[in-house]
């Protein structure tokens, strides 16, 4: 895959400012795609945008398939005659630079109810044929992920295997039941999927209008506590009560001295390969009807995954298990054709997963805070990028560039200097510049680093299980200013410009 010399920046939609306590896919989702294409950017990446669980964490997400609603924008349903003025403001939240979520979730919810009971009464034709149409084309995952949200509200979000037993196996008649008992509200989770779908499609296809596509982010793992777990027990690693053998993390690196323990159920990967890889195949349709580019979290798993034995406590008793590396590709190559993917190739990487990422043309990643400091590595030094390289000054997992360079020991700024002499007055546009100037394909950097934000900004630090995924900027932090300016100017320099 050759991707177009280009450069984007990185931001959550919740990350977004707002009144709704929570950034969503709004009036500053489309601002925010007007500052990008002012700035000259070809790219704004997200992570992922389906439901989230434990820990608010995008990456413990409910289905694989379904929709974050917490995103879904109250003004546009407002707009759209599916809430009503006083549904809006029952929304609204004081300004803030933390998402609230003890408060907007049950907010959303309630939201998509009223936006239910209206759309029942007799709403728009239009929304009716658009309804029907999105429930007759997503039906091979959306009746299964509205079944089990409506089951767990009935059962106090209790997690599936506490459920009654013949729920929590499957079973056909116990379904039936439920979905006779649920059917009202089974049909409000359906159409709280067609309204996200439809507000995302709707910012998308106004993104593409400014020049600006869309980088999404595929999780390797699914939650346990997830509709695709529930409903296809045997694609995972599991014991005969349904508990994981082993779930996945990774050994310890420069994220954590004890690895990183994520908890999400392995794959039983011989019964993926007697489907031809199909559940795989439908999860990388779906996250292409949404992104125009894909990263695929964690590539290396695919090449041999970190094992840890279920209630371990920490990751370091693991052990690396055989991944079905190109035969997992290849059946979805095979199925979608080229399928545009950057494989986040972080961690312990061996010379097989290399050969893995080369043989199938996906570029990697290659972070710039890890060439100065932390863990330091060479092939993170911009010298060393070859072109098929998505270079980024860190990730989400990251702190922010002015959190990094404010931990720097001496050593490491006195190296960084060397190597760039500018990072002596300005640690943070010099390593942005960094990126911009190297030969890789593509460069991007979170907004904070453009806005020279210090670690309180910090997205998520991995290891820990609170205060994450919680930071947003204001309107008037991401109004066009000398940020954008600066950004725009060193995308004309450095050639990467989309005009």
């Amino acid at each position: 895959m050759s991707l177009p010399r280009s450069s984007g920046v990185l931001l959550h939609p919740t990350g977004l400012p707002g009144p709704f306590g929570v950034g969503d896919l709004g009036p500053a989702g489309f601002a925010w795609v007007e500052t990008l294409a002012r700035a000259g950017q070809g790219w704004w990446q997200v992570l992922p945008v389906g439901p989230t669980g434990y820990g608010d964490s995008p990456y413990q997400s409910p289905s694989t398939f379904a929709g974050n609603l917490n995103l879904l924008s109250p003004e546009l349903l407002g707009r759209d005659g599916l809430a009503s003025a006083a549904d809006v403001a029952a929304c609204e939240l004081p300004a803030s630079d933390q998402a609230d979520y003890e408060v907007v979730i049950p907010a959303k919810r309630r939201l998509v109810r009223a936006a239910w009971d209206r759309f029942r009464a007799g709403g728009p034709a239009t929304f009716q044929a658009e309804f029907r149409q999105f429930r007759s084309e997503r039906a091979n995952w959306l009746d299964e992920y509205a079944l089990f949200a409506a089951v767990k509200d009935a059962h106090g979000q209790k997690p599936w295997w506490e459920w009654p037993a013949p729920l929590a196996a499957h079973d056909d008649h116990a379904l039936r039941a439920a979905a006779d008992e649920l059917a009202d509200q089974i049909d409000a989770h359906r159409f709280g999927q067609f309204l996200f779908f439809r507000q995302w499609a709707a910012l998308r296809e106004y993104a593409r209008g400014r020049g600006v596509k869309i980088i999404g982010d595929l999780p390797i793992y699914v939650a346990h506590d997830s509709a695709d777990v529930w409903a296809n027990p045997g694609l995972f690693a599991l014991d005969p009560t349904r508990t994981p053998t082993a779930v996945a993390g990774v050994p310890p690196d420069y994220f954590s001295t004890t690895g990183q323990l994520w908890g999400n159920p392995v794959y039983a990967w011989d019964a993926h390969r007697r489907t031809g890889f199909a559940w795989w195949v439908e999860r990388m349709r779906a996250a292409l009807t949404l992104f125009d580019l894909v990263r695929l979290d964690h590539f290396r798993g695919l090449e041999a995954y970190w094992a840890v034995p279920y209630g371990d406590p920490t990751a370091a008793g693991g052990r690396w298990e055989p991944g079905p590396g190109a035969e997992l590709l290849a059946a979805v190559r095979d199925r979608l054709g080229e399928v545009p993917i950057i494989a986040e190739d972080l961690g312990f990487i061996t010379p097989g997963v290399e050969v893995l990422r080369t043989g199938f043309g996906l570029p990697g990643m290659r972070i710039l805070q890890f060439a100065f400091g932390g863990a330091v590595e060479l092939r993170f030094r911009p010298h060393r990028f070859d072109r098929n390289t998505v270079a980024y000054t860190g990730t989400h997992d990251n702190d922010t560039t002015a959190g990094w360079a404010a931990k720097l020991t001496p050593e490491e700024r006195a190296d960084f200097v060397r190597y760039a002499p500018e990072a002596a007055a300005d640690p943070v546009r010099t390593l942005i510049r960094l990126g911009w100037a190297s030969v890789a394909d593509l460069v991007l950097a979170p907004v904070q680093d453009f806005l020279g934000l210090r670690s309180e900004a910090r997205f998520n630090t991995p290891g820990t299980l609170s205060g994450n995924w919680r930071w947003r900027a204001s309107a008037g932090q991401l109004a066009a200013g000398a940020w954008v300016e600066f950004l725009r100017e060193i995308t004309t320099t450095y050639e990467r410009g989309t005009s």
